[in-house]
């Protein structure tokens, strides 16, 4: 089976892959982020979805997902969405 079926075609789809992915410490240290200190994930979180799931190949569904040509920008567009997408699953303390 080729890895071109198993991409993600969206930006959701994506975050669901990374949501399986990533531990639940990582998980927890990427929900207590702000969101300006998100970018010292682009070496690590961001280069692995580049790497794996088709940014740098063919995977345009998932680039105009992002509405982004360029696969550096696609994601940081996947990995604030991880990051809302975890913020509202954690719990808030009054």
């Amino acid at each position: 089976m080729s890895d071109k079926l198993q991409w993600p075609e969206t930006v959701d789809q994506a975050v669901g892959v990374l949501l399986g992915l990533l531990p639940d410490g990582e998980k927890d240290k990427i929900a207590a982020m702000s969101q300006d200190d998100l970018v010292v994930l682009h070496l690590g979180l961001g280069m692995w979805i580049r790497n794996n799931l088709g940014l740098w190949s063919e995977n345009s569904a998932l680039l105009e997902s992002a509405r982004s040509q360029n696969p550096d920008d696609a994601s940081v567009v996947i990995i604030e969405a991880l990051w809302r997408r975890l913020r509202e699953a954690t719990p808030k303390v009054h």
